[in-house]
C-alpha cells in the first residue's frame, strides 16, 4: 500500500469494515436496478400506455446505459478521483428513481431507467476504490465481498421488487429506490475517506461518444434480435454498425495521449483472457437467471411446469444471492493461497456443476433452488476474483476504468445469454391446446441448462489462459507486496 494511501487511512474517522459496508451497499443499490421492474413487465404497456415492445425498453434502456457507464466512470474515477464519482453515481440513481416514480408515460420513464442503469458506474469505482482503503491482509476479502452485492443485488431485486408491488404500486418500486439512493449518497459523503487518487488528464470526449455508439448499436441489435428476427435487415445492420463503428473507435483510441480506455493495457494477456472469460462467466450467470424463474412460473398442467407465482419464484432464487456473498470469503481465501487465477477457473467449474445439478433435477422448486445455489456459489468465487486479475495487471492510474471495461465484459455475455436463451426457448415451443400461445418444451430447457454449463467451462479455459507470471500492482510494487494474479509467490528467506 502507497503512502498516499496509507495517509487517506489514517486521516479517515471511519474503521475500514464500516468503509467497506457503505460500498457494498452502494452496489448493491446499482445492482438491484437491474430486476427492478422484471415483476411488472408484463403490466407495462398498460401502465404506460403503450406496446409490449416499447415496454420492453424498460429493461433494455438501463443495460444499455450501464454498459456504457461502467467503462466511462471507471476512467472518470481514474482522473478526478474515486469518491467524486462515486457520489455522482449515487445522486444519479437518486434522480433517476425520482424520475421513474413519477413517471406517467413512456419517454420519462425511459429516461428515468437510463439515470438507473448510470447509476450502476458505482460499482466498477467501488470495487477500485475498496483496494485502496484496505489494509493488503484484508484487500482480497473486501474486493471479493463489493464484487459479489453484484450478484446479491440481481437475485434479491426480484422477490423485493414483487413484494413492494403487490403490497403498495409499482410506483413504490422507484420511491424506495428514491430513498435507497439518498441514503447511499449521504453516507458515501459522509463515511467514505477520500483517498487523493486523481491522475489529472484530457477527457477523451470523442473517445466516449464513440464507445456509446458502438456499444449502443451493437448491444441492442443482440437483446432486440428475437423480437425483430434475426436475419433481419435491422438487427443485422445494427450488430455490423456496432461493431464496425468500435473498430473504428479502436483505431481512434490507439492514438490518443489520454483514451477513455487504454486498449494496450487492456490488451495485456493477463486482462485480455480476464475479461474474454467475464464474457462467458455472465453468460453462464444470466443463463440460470433466466430459465430458472420461467421454469417455476410454468403451469403444471404442462407436466414440467412448477406453477409457481412470481413472488414464490423470486424467493426461491433469492438463496441463490445470499449464497454469493457466503462465499466472497471464500474466494478471498483461494485467492491468498493459490491465486487469483486458479480461484477464478474453480468459481467457473462450479458454476458449469449448478447447471448439470439442473439439468437432471428440476422436477420440483427445491431442486432448482439446489442448482441456483451451486451456480451462485461458482458465481461469488468467479466474480471476486476477475477483479483482482485486473488490477493486478494495470497500473494504479488506471484501475478504475480496468474494472469498468471488466464490468463491461460481464454485461456484454449476460446480453448474448439473454439472447440466446430467447432463441433456444422460442425454437422448440408446443402447444398444450391448439390456437393457444405456444410455449418451451421440456428438451428447449434441458438445451438451455446445457449450453449455461458450456459457457461456464469456456470461462473456466479462458482463465487458464491466464499468464502465470507474477505481476503487481503500482501500489503493491511500492509496498514490496507480492501480487495475487498468478499463482502465489514462494515465501520470502
Amino acid at each position: 500500500m502507497d503512502a498516499t494511501t496509507s495517509a487517506a487511512l489514517r486521516a479517515g474517522r471511519f474503521p475500514t469494515e464500516i468503509v467497506v459496508a457503505i460500498l457494498c451497499l452502494g452496489s448493491f443499490s446499482g445492482a438491484l436496478m437491474q430486476s427492478l421492474v422484471i415483476p411488472i413487465q408484463a403490466e407495462l404497456p398498460q401502465l404506460l400506455g403503450t406496446s409490449a415492445g416499447n415496454a420492453s425498453w424498460a429493461v433494455t434502456a438501463t443495460l444499455l446505459a450501464a454498459a456504457v457507464t461502467m467503462p466511462v466512470t471507471g476512467r472518470l474515477a481514474d482522473l478526478y478521483g474515486k469518491k467524486v464519482v462515486l457520489c455522482a453515481s449515487a445522486a444519479v440513481l437518486a434522480v433517476g428513481s425520482l424520475v421513474a416514480a413519477v413517471a406517467g408515460g413512456l419517454p420519462l420513464f425511459l429516461i428515468g431507467r437510463a439515470l438507473q442503469g448510470m447509476a450502476m458506474g458505482y460499482i466498477p469505482v467501488a470495487i477500485s476504490m475498496v483496494r485502496e482503503v484496505s489494509p493488503p491482509q484484508k484487500q482480497a476479502g473486501a474486493v471479493a465481498t463489493v464484487s459479489a452485492t453484484m450478484g446479491v443485488g440481481g437475485a434479491i431485486g426480484l422477490p423485493l421488487a414483487a413484494w413492494i408491488t403487490e403490497q403498495f404500486s409499482w410506483h413504490g418500486l422507484f420511491w424506495m429506490s428514491t430513498g435507497l439512493a439518498i441514503v447511499v449518497f449521504a453516507l458515501t459523503a459522509l463515511i467514505v475517506p477520500h483517498v487523493r487518487d486523481a491522475h489529472p488528464a484530457h477527457i477523451d470526449v470523442p473517445g466516449i461518444i464513440g464507445l456509446a455508439a458502438g456499444l449502443i448499436a451493437f448491444l441492442v441489435g443482440i437483446s432486440k434480435g428475437s423480437e425483430w428476427g434475426w436475419s433481419s435487415a435491422t438487427t443485422i445492420g445494427s450488430i455490423v454498425g456496432g461493431i464496425l463503428i468500435l473498430i473504428l473507435w479502436g483505431a481512434f483510441e490507439l492514438r490518443q495521449s489520454d483514451p477513455i480506455v487504454d486498449l494496450r493495457s487492456t490488451a495485456n494477456r493477463p486482462v485480455l483472457f480476464t475479461n474474454l472469460a467475464a464474457v462467458a462467466i455472465g453468460f453462464g450467470m444470466m443463463a440460470q437467471m433466466i430459465v430458472v424463474p420461467q421454469l417455476l412460473e410454468m403451469p403444471e398442467i404442462t407436466g414440467y411446469g412448477l406453477g409457481q407465482s412470481i413472488l414464490a419464484a423470486g424467493l426461491w432464487m433469492a438463496p441463490g444471492g445470499l449464497m454469493m456473498m457466503v462465499f466472497a470469503p471464500v474466494s478471498s481465501r483461494l485467492m491468498n493461497s493459490i491465486g487469483a487465477r486458479i480461484t477464478l477457473a474453480i468459481g467457473a467449474v462450479v458454476l458449469s456443476c449448478g447447471y448439470l445439478v439442473g439439468l437432471f433435477l428440476m422436477s420440483a422448486p427445491w431442486q432448482l433452488m439446489l442448482a441456483t445455489l451451486v451456480c451462485s456459489a461458482g458465481v461469488g468465487i468467479g466474480y471476486a476474483a476477475m477483479p483482482t486479475l485486473v488490477m493486478d495487471n494495470v497500473p494504479s492510474s488506471e484501475s478504475g476504468s480496468a474494472v469498468g471495461v471488466n464490468g463491461l465484459m460481464r454485461s456484454v455475455g449476460t446480453t448474448i445469454a439473454g439472447a440466446v436463451m430467447a432463441a433456444i426457448l422460442t425454437s422448440q415451443t408446443v402447444a398444450l391446446v391448439p390456437g393457444t400461445p405456444e410455449i418451451p418444451t421440456h428438451d428447449a430447457f434441458k438445451l438451455c441448462f446445457l449450453v449455461g454449463a458450456a459457457a461456464a467451462l469456456l470461462g473456466a479455459g479462458l482463465a487458464l489462459c491466464v499468464s502465470r507470471a507474477k505481476t503487481k500492482t503500482a501500489s503493491l510494487a511500492d509496498a514490496g507486496e507480492p501480487s495475487q494474479a498468478g499463482e502465489p509467490e514462494p515465501a520470502r528467506s
